[in-house]
């Protein structure tokens, strides 16, 4: 009997007998790895990309720096730092890679020299650089830093006596913005622009004022100016929606704008012969949604005009063909991020890629970034709903191929829940609906399963055909996942996303009970059986379903907004609602900002309720969550609040807390079962 064990281990372990695969577990999050950040060298011989995972000791994500060679052979850690490594630059000779990591004294500035291969910490800065941009000969790299300020005090303490521990003092705010979901509380003082030579030494300041400095700058040909994005307006901080493109000459310091209009202006690129600048935007006509489109002018701000697409949607991510017959660019298109290009002389726009993404390991949001090398060779991250990002490249002609497969031995040995997409029609007004299910392990379409409604965020954003861990930990304990786009979502064009102007929540109310009648048609559902959540605006459209009807045996309400007046006064974006979301601000139009709240259904409410939020949310802060939680308890509804401690709104960034916050939602479910 022992030598039969012994037999069938070794054969195992050779992969000579099928290893059955199991069933996802919680503690399988920390086991994910995924790519961020790939970039192929300017001679399209390399690909260095940040490999990201967790640590289960820290509980916190991990970012090191990879190199391969383009077809995916020498695959190898760039350097032996074991600590985080991000924003890889390539020089523009591709014989330097710049990125930042932990240095002596914070975050500093790290080059890695491909002919010595070696690493050299180049800067010792006060603050964490980012934005990191070469100069067109290598010889320098712009980059961004915050400059701290004198807070602000209305009186002088007295001193206090030598030894003494009285209270901290007093924190004075006369900010617009003083606080930010992911950060707390903004400390005085602006980024600004820097620059530093490449092989090191003294790092010399650009610019100056009470501006904010942000974003990789673009290189001018001639390396004499820095193209940039930010708002120099005087009421930059009230005319938070529009931003300006502008240029630095950097030996006057003079900053001249090259755009000009109400809207957001943003995204320079510049043609290889230096010439012709592309950047995106729209004029802010203040809806709830505008899709971002591309416009042209000369290097000096002439000759603006709008190229024309043919495409309604949002794009992003502008770069250009190194014969400058083109330009790439990102979208999103019904729930699939793609990779387009646009031929200047002919007006056509082709389809490069699709299934780009894979970055948000939680939930199957979009996401994801590329980059070209001189010989049009396209690096990427992508994705399939049953894997988080991965390197991809695509080559002169079209032919794509994946480079890596950072899962393969751990996901290869899970049962993932199949992913299907669905569209069905909405009952407001017949107007087609796209979402996805997942059904799980080991389903049986004769049998019948309760049914889990996932509602995404935003609204202006959309769920795709992306891995998700989160909604495969709820299929694997037995559900049928439901995630739809209704109104509202993105990648669908202008119209279907603004229907929710000056009516959110709204008829996307309609869409996704629409759906929930669609799933229980397909046979395998059971009515009965009916569960729903969602994060955010997720579950803000979840609190509206159970006061809207009593379908679902429970609902879990994750960071929501009940209340538009007090979430309208007190978020971290607490001045951005007003006029887009709904008309004018909240004591100019109490009954409409109250109509659209959630806590105005609470009396309605029969659904066993389960709410959550994390204590240092800043977006849709914890008293939102806890008067769906008061009002229920008063009513006696059954309910339970969950708080994460230190959580912002991305309630599940660190892996323990996306394992709690999955745990709980199923906990609760299972109670009402």
């Amino acid at each position: 009997m022992r030598y039969a064990f012994a037999l069938a281990a070794f054969l195992l372990a050779f992969g000579l007998v099928a290893q059955e695969k199991s069933i996802l577990q919680n503690i399988d999050v920390f086991e994910l790895e995924w790519v961020t950040n790939p970039q192929i060298s300017p001679d399209g011989k390399y690909i260095v990309y940040q490999r990201r995972g967790h640590d289960i000791m820290t509980d916190r994500a991990t970012s090191k720096l990879w190199i391969m060679n383009v077809d995916g052979s020498a695959h190898r850690k760039l350097t032996d730092r074991d600590k985080n490594e991000s924003n890889p630059t390539w020089s523009p000779n591709g014989s330097k890679l710049a990125f930042t990591s932990s240095g002596k004294q914070g975050s500093e500035i790290f080059i890695y020299d491909f002919e010595y291969n070696n690493v050299q910490e180049i800067s010792a800065l006060p603050s964490s650089p980012g934005s990191l941009s070469w100069s067109p000969n290598g010889d320098e790299i712009a980059f961004s830093m915050f400059v701290p300020a004198k807070a602000p005090q209305l009186v002088s303490p007295p001193a206090k006596p030598s030894g003494a521990q009285w209270a901290d003092p007093v924190r004075v705010t006369t900010r617009l913005k003083y606080e930010a979901d992911g950060r707390g509380y903004i400390p005085d003082g602006f980024n600004h622009y820097y620059i530093i030579p490449a092989d090191g030494g003294t790092v010399r300041k650009l610019t100056d004022g009470d501006f904010n400095f942000s974003g990789a700058p673009v290189w001018t040909k001639d390396g004499s100016a820095l193209i940039f994005t930010t708002n120099l307006n005087e009421e930059w901080d009230y005319d938070f929606r529009n931003s300006e493109i502008y240029k630095l000459d950097l030996a006057s310091g003079n900053i001249t704008a090259l755009t000009d209009r109400n809207g957001p202006d943003r995204g320079a690129a510049l043609s290889p012969d230096g010439k012709t600048l592309l950047y995106t935007g729209y004029d802010d006509r203040v809806q709830t949604y505008q899709i971002t489109k591309v416009y042209q002018m000369n290097e000096d701000g002439s000759g603006k005009k709008e190229i024309k697409l043919d495409l309604d949607r949002s794009v992003s991510s502008l770069t250009w063909a190194a014969d400058g017959k083109g330009f790439y660019f990102i979208y999103d298109d019904r729930g699939n991020t793609r990779i387009g290009y646009h031929e200047l002389k002919s007006g056509k726009t082709t389809e490069v890629a699709k299934s780009v993404g894979g970055t948000s390991i939680g939930r199957p949001y979009g996401g994801g970034s590329y980059s070209i090398a001189n010989n049009g060779t396209i690096v990427y991250t992508s994705c399939t709903p049953y894997r988080p990002a991965d390197v991809s490249k695509v080559v002169k002609g079209g032919k794509t191929s994946q480079l890596t497969d950072l899962n393969k031995d751990f996901l290869d040995y899970r049962n993932l829940g199949k992913v299907e997409e669905v569209w069905y029609r909405s009952s407001f007004d017949n107007r087609e609906v796209q979402g996805w299910i997942i059904t799980p392990p080991n389903f049986d379409p004769n049998k019948k399963y309760p049914l889990l409604v996932e509602n995404h965020g935003g609204p202006i954003s959309n769920y795709g055909d992306r891995f998700s861990m989160e909604l495969q930990l709820f299929a694997a304990d037995g559900y049928v996942v439901f995630y739809p786009n209704p109104r509202g979502s993105t990648s669908y064009g202008e119209e279907f996303g603004n229907l929710l102007y000056h009516n959110y929540p709204g008829n996307d109310y309609d869409d996704v009970m629409s759906g929930v009648d669609a799933m229980i048609e397909k046979g395998y559902i059971d009515q009965d059986q009916l569960y729903v959540t969602g994060g955010s605006a997720g579950g803000i459209m979840t609190a509206w379903m159970i006061g809207k009807n009593n379908r679902f045996r429970s609902a879990a309400v994750v960071k929501p907004v009940m209340n538009w007046i007090s979430k309208t006064l007190m978020a971290d974006n607490y001045y951005g609602y007003a006029n887009s979301r709904f008309p004018g601000q909240p004591w100019e139009n109490i009954e409409a900002y109250m109509g659209f709240s959630p806590i105005s259904l609470v009396g309605n409410i029969q659904t066993p309720t389960l709410v959550m939020v994390g204590m240092e949310d800043r977006r849709t802060p914890p008293s939102e969550a806890k008067q769906l939680y008061g009002a229920l308890k008063i009513r006696k509804i059954p309910t339970a609040l969950v708080e994460l401690p230190g959580a912002y709104h991305g309630i599940a960034n660190r892996p323990s807390q996306l394992i709690a916050k999955v745990d709980n939602i199923l906990a609760w479910f299972r109670k009402y079962r």
